[in-house]
């Protein structure tokens, strides 16, 4: 009796926990971005480390990205479908080997958790694709507190006409 009982009770609890995860992720998978593409499409876009960052999750070396020591004003771009991402003034050198901005264009770049690494982090990507860009932190040196570290394969530069 007492083993049945602890039987019932455990395929009742794993049916919950089941239940519950397979809701979060029909949500995750059900989310429709402005710019789809098929996989085939993504890889005869993009080079092969833009590809891996934006469509794969994957993060370059540090100090490897052209970014990274980029001080030109203008705008960062989503490599994907070119959505404007980020401006030259919030960019600052955090010393980590990526590029780092303390905030982003509003409405463009969406928070996301990822536990790749095991534990949570807030993953960033574009709002348009869906492309990986790279986490955000609360150890920014400005007055966000935040610091936006991306990956330079997942943007394009666009100087500023004016040069401001």
């Amino acid at each position: 009796m007492k083993k049945a009982f602890l039987m019932v009770l455990s395929l009742a609890l794993f049916s919950c926990s089941s239940n519950a995860q397979q809701s979060k992720k029909k949500d995750k998978e059900e989310k429709q971005y402005a710019v789809t593409k098929t996989d085939a499409e993504w890889m005869a876009q993009l080079d092969d480390m833009a590809y891996y960052v934006l469509r794969r999750a994957g993060t370059e070396r540090a100090f490897s990205g052209i970014y990274d020591k980029h001080y030109e004003k203008g705008t960062y771009v989503c490599g994907g479908c070119e959505t404007p991402l980020y401006e030259s003034k919030y960019k600052f050198d955090s010393g980590t080997g990526w590029p780092s901005f303390d905030r982003g264009v509003d409405g463009n770049i969406e928070y996301d958790v990822d536990y790749k690494i095991g534990y949570a982090r807030t993953e960033l990507k574009c709002n348009t694709c869906g492309g990986h860009l790279g986490h955000v932190f609360n150890d920014g040196p400005t007055n966000t507190g935040k610091r936006h570290c991306i990956n330079s394969a997942a943007l394009e530069f666009i100087p500023s006409k004016d040069g401001k």
